[in-house]
């Protein structure tokens, strides 16, 4: 049970603001560097926001938490107010197809890495596309 009502709940939800996940972020900037990957800018100013932003190629790199953006690798859900969540993450995956389709609509390149996916050897398949 929620110590607060609705309408305060709904209040402080609104005022988080998503910032960064910077320990997923500095492990990509890591392997960047390690892998002599250059040109990419953190949190450049274009549509969605994209983690990493590499200007010359046009590539934008997202990286999506799972359960933040709907991926079932855990299959964590939660049990309490489940309509919610679910709803929430629906539109997350809306949110995110649509940044996906106005950046390709532009001439961007989108790549989405998972949370999960930032693992020793995962990112090879990056590395490949940057290369």
């Amino acid at each position: 049970m929620d110590v607060f009502d609705k309408t305060t709940r709904s209040q402080i939800m609104q005022s988080v603001k998503s910032t960064a996940n910077s320990s997923t972020e500095k492990k990509l900037v890591q392997y960047f560097k390690s892998h002599g990957i250059i040109g990419w800018r953190r949190h450049y100013a274009v549509i969605g926001k994209p983690d990493f932003a590499f200007l010359e190629r046009k590539v934008a790199v997202f990286v999506d938490g799972c359960f933040w953006h709907g991926h079932n690798c855990r299959n964590v859900k939660p049990k309490q107010n489940k309509e919610y969540w679910e709803k929430k993450l629906r539109r997350n995956k809306e949110r995110d197809l649509t940044i996906n389709a106005r950046l390709s609509a532009r001439g961007w390149k989108v790549i989405r890495i998972w949370e999960c996916e930032m693992a020793d050897g995962k990112l090879d398949n990056l590395f490949n596309v940057l290369a």
